[in-house]
């Protein structure tokens, strides 16, 4: 046998590999380089991509909120609107009796002016008044006779029954009354149909409404 071959470290074995030529340093940094800039793009996709989807879920929360706030002022404004309706029936409440108290013929000499213009040929007209008025409301309602154009017969009846205000007036074929309570009565019955259908378009709790006293 042959003395064996010294291994002299002269074998490139990137070039032995396959038989394919070793890589360049220059070809080396362009993979780098290619590698970089791929993962650079990838990275702002992802980036890009996560930030409109944070964007759109920021986007979904402001709407939600400015939903929830409508329909909150929606809910205070119709609070607001039931709280003044509210005041103005107290305040009706409280200055309807004091305006009687000073004028109690007034209104019941207003109805009945009216009547007589329009019942100009009834052959009478009787008025039922509150016993204690009916002495000065038989003299203002003989005036407005006079001044009406009525023909016929003006009877006044004094009815202890019948509230300081109001009126009975009745003619051959009709008549007409002024009841303040029932009156009253269908304003509330107006006024808490008209809550009960803004709380609902407000989304409000269902509550029944009461009038103050």
């Amino acid at each position: 046998m042959g003395a064996p071959a010294k291994f002299l470290f002269d074998t490139d074995f990137a070039v032995a590999e396959r038989g394919r030529p070793a890589m360049t340093a220059a070809e080396i940094a362009a993979r780098l380089a290619d590698a970089e800039a791929a993962g650079y793009r990838n990275g702002i996709a992802d980036g890009k991509a996560e930030a409109e989807a944070r964007a759109a879920a920021a986007f979904e929360r402001i709407a939600a909120a400015l939903d929830n706030l409508g329909r909150s002022l929606a809910a205070v404004e119709t609070r607001l609107e039931i709280e003044a309706i509210d005041v103005a029936v107290a305040v009706a409440r409280k200055l309807a009796p004091e305006l009687i108290a000073n004028e109690p013929i007034a209104e019941i000499s207003a109805l009945a002016t009216d009547c007589f213009r329009h019942l100009v040929a009834a052959p009478h007209v009787v008025v039922r008044v509150n016993d204690r008025l009916h002495p000065s409301a038989r003299e203002q309602l003989e005036q407005a006779v006079q001044s009406s154009g009525f023909a016929g017969r003006l009877v006044v009846l004094a009815e202890p029954e019948i509230t300081p205000g109001d009126c009975r007036i009745e003619w051959a074929d009709g008549g007409v009354k002024r009841d303040r309570a029932a009156t009253e009565a269908a304003i509330d019955d107006a006024v808490a149909r008209y809550v009960v259908a803004r709380r609902g378009e407000a989304h409000m709790p269902e509550l029944s409404w009461r009038p103050q006293s």
